[in-house]
């Protein structure tokens, strides 16, 4: 796949724009993908609701995923990821505020590939995204998409 697609999963502006922002910053270009509820995000990945028709061999490189979402939280969205053998192996990053060990450990519990607390300062932020981009981007291997 040519086109490294980033889904990110983030239903607060502010969050949003500043990854954005950050991956800019860093010259990691990649065509971005934002769902602001994990409903949208389950749409974009499946090619359903307002994506239905859309290529679904192509599957982002990286999901950034919060886990405090609207309508479908980050918990289900991965279950979900994790149960579909098309997606089953798509690197999914938690990228949340939450402090809370419980939702670490369910996290990883539920088979994410990593989990950042999202830095509060601006320049750690955006240090902390710059080797996201590098390693899953540049440096990660995938496994062959099913078809």
């Amino acid at each position: 796949m040519n086109n490294k697609i980033i889904l990110l999963v983030e239903d607060n502006p502010d969050d949003a724009d500043l990854t954005l922002r950050a991956l800019k910053q860093h010259n990691i270009l990649n065509e971005v993908v934002l769902a602001h509820d994990g409903a949208a995000a389950l749409d974009y990945l499946f090619g359903t609701g307002a994506y239905a028709g859309r290529d679904t061999s192509q599957m982002p490189q990286l999901v950034l995923l919060d886990l405090k979402l609207p309508k479908v939280d980050g918990f289900e969205v991965l279950r979900r990821l994790r149960a579909n053998d098309r997606t089953r192996f798509l690197p999914v990053v938690i990228l949340t505020s939450s402090n809370e060990e419980q939702d670490l450990i369910a996290a990883y519990h539920n088979h994410a590939n990593s989990y950042i607390r999202k830095p509060v300062d601006f320049v750690q932020f955006t240090e902390a995204v710059r080797l996201l981009g590098l390693y899953w981007l540049v440096l990660n291997e995938l496994p062959p998409v099913k078809k």
